[in-house]
């Protein structure tokens, strides 16, 4: 799963122990979750459970990830692997725009 166009996603925001965090799907197939943890925090590594993606950011960055979700038409997920030099995340569009600086 490299890129994957998320059509649905749901917010849930616990009173208890477990983080923030926002579901997607894309069709009826659950793809991913965003986990949002403590600012400050060690980030676990991203990775996959059960066939899904878990990335993983800071509850600074939870309002960013829903407006982007909430603001834009279509939204895609991006998930290349888990440890260092993979790039995971969100993105507006399932073309590169160009090589950046």
């Amino acid at each position: 799963m490299a890129l994957t166009q998320i059509t649905e996603y749901q917010v849930l925001y616990s009173a208890n122990k477990f983080p923030p965090h926002i579901w997607l799907k894309n069709g009826t197939k659950p793809i991913g979750q965003l986990m949002f943890m403590p600012d400050g925090s060690a980030l676990p590594a991203d990775g996959m459970s059960g066939g899904q993606v878990n990335l993983y950011y800071h509850l600074e960055d939870f309002q960013n990830a829903f407006r982007l979700l909430s603001g834009e038409k279509v939204v895609y997920l991006l998930y290349n692997g888990s440890g260092p030099g993979f790039e995971n995340g969100i993105q507006t569009s399932p073309d590169p725009l160009g090589n950046l600086p």
